[in-house]
């Protein structure tokens, strides 16, 4: 049967592709393989719409200070590259009169870029929510936020919006969360889908990772692939839906730890290939294990009504989780986009990959 877990990760990934998509097309922007847009100049780097989460919308028109952001934002910022990519801007405030203000009281701007980032933004969450209602079904839709509403409603509702950028050892790191339920405060009705997904995600993973010491983003998309057997490490972003990017600091980190060995091709070639060892496989085993116990915590401490509307809701639109039959499948095809020019992954993240590289949900 497949984690809660996952299916949480993979349907917000999916809807964070999709707004992804959408932002690519409306902000002209540039990359490293395409230029320009258009060959507009002065435009700002491509990044993913998680950027708008965890920083833009949190920066008013009035700018905000470093502290108060990350205050806002419930999580770490990436202003060093919001600011290098061109979307914000970050200086001593001119009303401080302190020769040498900390850098926590500097004040956070949009540049022109970034309000035109934020204007795009803004709307991609509700229009893509009303394109799933078409596409899969409004009572689909609809029985899926109801379930995650009433187990949001459980949670505690500091969680920030949106899973974090990966931190030391691409672990889930949220300053202050605590594990319980029930802290009440807040309306969870009101939140955004991609919202209740993602604070179902984050709970998740920060009860996974204490209790394992270890990254849920790891074992999910590097150690799964390779516990049926050695694989090919150019084929790893296909089997696992990560970028190759994140692979190598995943694999770093593994190897580091003893869990994975990588090595010459024993069929020949130039090729690598990533092998768990025994101390690898015995983690894994244990993930999958601590991954159902705190699954069956939930039932209990939730409610199992309540863990099994959700797990119904989101299996509806994960289906068999593969590129080939899910149809989550059905809205991240895009012509012209950069996902158009590489290889199409088999399978959606099975936790979410945001690393320092964009905040693209799959590590890109």
């Amino acid at each position: 049967m497949t984690p809660l877990s996952v299916l949480a990760s993979q349907v917000w990934v999916a809807f964070v592709i999709e707004c992804d998509n959408e932002f690519e097309r409306r902000l002209p922007h540039r990359t490293t393989d395409g230029g320009n847009t258009a060959g507009v100049p002065g435009v700002p780097w491509l990044v993913s719409t998680v950027m708008w989460w965890t920083t833009l919308q949190h920066v008013g028109d009035e700018g905000v200070t470093v502290r108060a952001l990350a205050a806002r934002a419930r999580t770490g910022t990436h202003l060093e590259g919001m600011e290098r990519w061109g979307y914000v801007r970050v200086a001593p405030d001119p009303a401080d009169g302190r020769a040498k203000p900390p850098r926590r009281d500097w004040v956070v701007r949009a540049t022109s870029a970034g309000r035109a980032a934020r204007y795009v933004c803004a709307p991609l969450v509700g229009e893509i929510e009303a394109r799933w209602r078409a596409r899969f079904g409004a009572d689909v839709v609809e029985q899926l936020r109801v379930s995650l509403v009433a187990l949001v409603r459980q949670l505690d509702p500091t969680l920030p919006d949106c899973p974090p950028i990966l931190g030391y050892g691409l672990l889930t790191e949220v300053p202050g969360a605590e594990d319980g339920a029930g802290k009440g405060g807040e309306d969870a009705a009101a939140l955004a889908l991609l919202v209740l997904l993602a604070r179902v995600v984050i709970a998740f993973a920060l009860e996974f990772e204490r209790a394992a010491a270890s990254s849920l983003a790891i074992s999910a998309n590097v150690l799964r692939p390779l516990a049926d057997g050695p694989v090919r490490v150019r084929d790893l972003p296909l089997e696992s839906g990560v970028s190759k990017s994140a692979i190598a600091i995943a694999l770093g980190l593994l190897e580091r730890r003893q869990l994975v060995d990588v090595g010459p091709d024993p069929a020949g070639g130039r090729a690598k290939v990533a092998t768990l060892t025994a101390a690898g496989r015995a983690t894994y085993a244990a993930h999958e294990a601590l991954g159902r116990s705190i699954e069956a915590a939930w039932r209990t401490r939730y409610g199992e009504s309540t863990i099994g509307a959700v797990r119904e809701a989101l299996a509806r639109l994960v289906g068999a989780g593969d590129a080939s039959d899910s149809p989550l499948w059905l809205g991240l095809e895009t012509a012209g986009g950069w996902r158009a020019t590489v290889p199409r992954p088999r399978t959606l993240p099975h936790f979410p990959m945001v690393t320092h590289r964009g905040g693209y949900p799959d590590g890109s």
